[in-house]
């Protein structure tokens, strides 16, 4: 009920009216029935404007701290993301990844809606990096389609590193539904598994406009990191020598 008082009375109205967001291709988005809706990642505001724009509930998981934290503010963090149709992540696996597997099952063995972004993190520069191989491994397992999905223009309503940006009208873009019943029975397959990821990976390209960069989105803000603090010390090398002359 929370998610829905959010959707439609709370907030939705009040985002809607401000961002005016798009929607394109949401007819591709199925009204009853299992789906993976696997999205870019530009900023923590796509998880606001993907499920506003669709009349059905979208899922995610979240961190199992989210749902365990003690105390009055654990008690609100986990109504609040319970509420908002995250689900923890299944720690019984002792693997992250694997227990965002078995989560993410349950939520498409109830026919819902599941999204995901392959990314793993969100995009420091606004390029779309290598997806993770786990929704390849999601779609086989359940036979459930992947829709690609888009969002375009949320970095600039919540740039990286910032709370906030400036408003501009959002847009969200639904691909076909993929289907990869032709690859049943080779989820262990690593070949397969990438093929299938980086198959998404176009589609979510084509979709968004963003140039595709074959690297882990990790790995390249753990590089962006290391060359913005190379630069600073070469910046207070150069000021030190120009001290001492």
């Amino acid at each position: 009920m929370f998610y829905w008082f959010l959707k439609f009375i709370a907030l939705g109205p009040l985002l809607k009216l401000i961002f005016r967001p798009r929607a394109e291709g949401l007819e591709n988005v199925p009204p009853s029935g299992p789906a993976i809706l696997a999205s870019n990642h530009l900023s923590y505001a796509d998880w606001l404007f993907m499920p506003l724009v669709i009349p059905r509930m979208v899922r995610f998981v979240a961190k199992a701290e989210y749902f365990t934290s003690p105390g009055i503010k654990g008690w609100l963090q986990k109504n609040f993301f319970s509420g908002t149709g995250n689900i923890p992540i299944d720690r019984t696996s002792g693997d992250a990844a694997s227990g965002a597997l078995v989560s993410a099952k349950r939520v498409l063995a109830e026919n819902e809606l599941f999204g995901i972004y392959p990314e793993g993190t969100r995009s420091h520069d606004g390029r779309l990096y290598r997806g993770k191989t786990g929704i390849a491994r999601l779609t086989l397992e359940t036979g459930v389609p992947v829709i690609p999905v888009a969002v375009v223009g949320t970095d600039v309503v919540a740039p990286p590193g910032k709370k906030f940006g400036r408003i501009t009208r959002p847009t969200v873009r639904f691909g076909k539904p993929m289907d990869f019943s032709r690859y049943a029975g080779l989820e262990n397959d690593r070949f397969i598994l990438r093929s299938i990821t980086d198959e998404i990976m176009y589609e979510i390209m084509r979709l968004s406009g963003q140039e595709y960069v074959d690297m882990y989105a990790g790995r390249a803000k753990e590089e962006s990191r290391k060359a913005e603090r190379a630069e600073r010390g070469e910046r207070g090398d150069g000021d030190e020598r120009k001290i001492a002359s």
